[in-house]
């Protein structure tokens, strides 16, 4: 079942919730922490249905869906993608370790971010069950969040630009994730 962004808008999620079941979803997880932009918020709802990543976490300070720019954003993928608010990275990274914990393997949790005691993205080591952490576009994952992450990776720039949006980001790691 693909379906195009008309289809995508247009969507009853009562309806298509049956076909949904049936959709393999991997044990990747997004947390985004205080995302700002709607459209970035929508973008990755995007990105994690095309991965068909197992869930994502609103954290802190953002809007979440129904909001109308996440709506256009999303083309819909708000409808189909599994979501929750938590009230910060903190609740939402205890509540998946919570729930994977009597799984055979235990979930990394990696911070996405630029820090002094971070490694390039592609010389991490990964095994699924993995949570991303993301962070706000201007001041990134918070502090206190990257305390609680098992590692934290970087995508090195070589530019003067310090970062990329936080839906290149989240897209280029996550995909490298999904291939080893």
């Amino acid at each position: 079942m693909k379906l195009n962004a008309k289809e995508l808008r247009d969507v009853d999620e009562n309806e298509i919730a049956n076909k949904l079941k049936s959709i393999k979803r991997r044990p990747l997880y997004f947390i985004l922490e205080n995302i700002y932009d709607t459209y970035n918020i929508g973008g990755l709802f995007r990105l994690a249905d095309a991965l068909a990543i197992e869930k994502i976490y609103l954290c802190g300070e953002m809007e979440v869906p129904p909001n109308a720019r996440i709506k256009k954003a999303s083309i819909g993928t708000y409808k189909v993608v599994p979501w929750e608010y938590a009230k910060s990275a903190s609740v939402a990274i205890a509540d998946l370790k919570s729930k994977i914990k009597n799984q055979k393997s235990k979930i990394q949790i990696i911070a996405v971010e630029q820090a002094k005691n971070s490694i390039p993205y592609q010389k991490a080591d990964y095994s699924l069950p993995v949570a991303l952490i993301l962070g706000n576009e201007t001041y990134g994952v918070t502090e206190e969040t990257l305390k609680l992450a098992d590692k934290i990776v970087e995508i090195p720039m070589w530019g003067i630009n310090k970062s990329l949006n936080v839906i290149v980001s989240a897209a280029i790691v996550s995909y490298w994730v999904v291939n080893k």
